[in-house]
Order: structure tokens, then sequence, then C-alpha cells
């Protein structure tokens, strides 16, 4: 059974960091890109960070460029997202991603909110 469970959501202060976790099973986790969407209520869905299936490239969206990091363990399964200097526009529900090569499999977590306020 695929699984990805998102952790890590919280209410944060301005300026605050948090880190996102994913935490995979039920499929060759290593052998899959991931990524970290965020949805707000009345938007679409955008995609915010990517690494690829070993971790040697990374893509972010230019809103969160320098701000947030995308990592992976393949030893554990796991994905994260590290996000630093956070704004209240990152207020959102955070997803997790996970595409096989070609894009023949791809799975989503439940989402994690991340609120941003004072």
């Amino acid at each position: 059974q695929v699984q990805l469970v998102e952790s890590g959501g919280t209410l944060v202060q301005p300026g605050g960091s948090l880190r996102l976790s994913c935490a995979a099973s039920g499929f060759t986790f290593s052998s899959y890109a991931m990524s970290w969407y965020r949805q707000v209520p009345g938007k679409e869905r955008e995609l915010v960070a990517t690494i690829t299936s070993a971790g040697s490239t990374t893509n972010y969206a230019d809103s969160v460029k320098g701000r947030f990091t995308i990592s992976r363990d393949n030893v554990r399964n796991t994905a994260y997202l590290q996000m630093n200097s956070l704004k209240p526009d990152d207020t959102a529900v955070y997803y997790c991603n996970a595409v096989s090569s070609w894009g023949i499999f791809d799975y989503w977590g439940q989402g994690t909110q991340v609120t941003v306020s004072s």
C-alpha cells in the first residue's frame, strides 16, 4: 500500500523556520522524484520545490528561492522541506508528491497545514 505522510506543519511567526517531513512507504522511494506543492483555498496548487531521485538536482519556485531547501534521505525513505524566513504568504496546505520515471506513477500525501502569522 502506497503511503506518503506529511508532518511538521504548524503555526509559526513571520521570520521563523519550519521543517516539513514526508515519510514514504509502499514503493521504491529512491526511484522517484519528490516534490513539495502548496495550495491556498480558491487557488491552484503551486509547485514549491523538486528533487531528483538521487538528490543530485533541485529546483525551486522563484517565490521560495533562497529561503526553502528540499532534501531527501533514501535510506529513511523520507523527503524534507526546510523553510526559513517564513512570510504570511507562505501560509498554505503543503503536499508531498512522488513521481516515477516518465510520470507513470504519481502519488500524493494528505497535506499538512502551515500558518505563518503573528
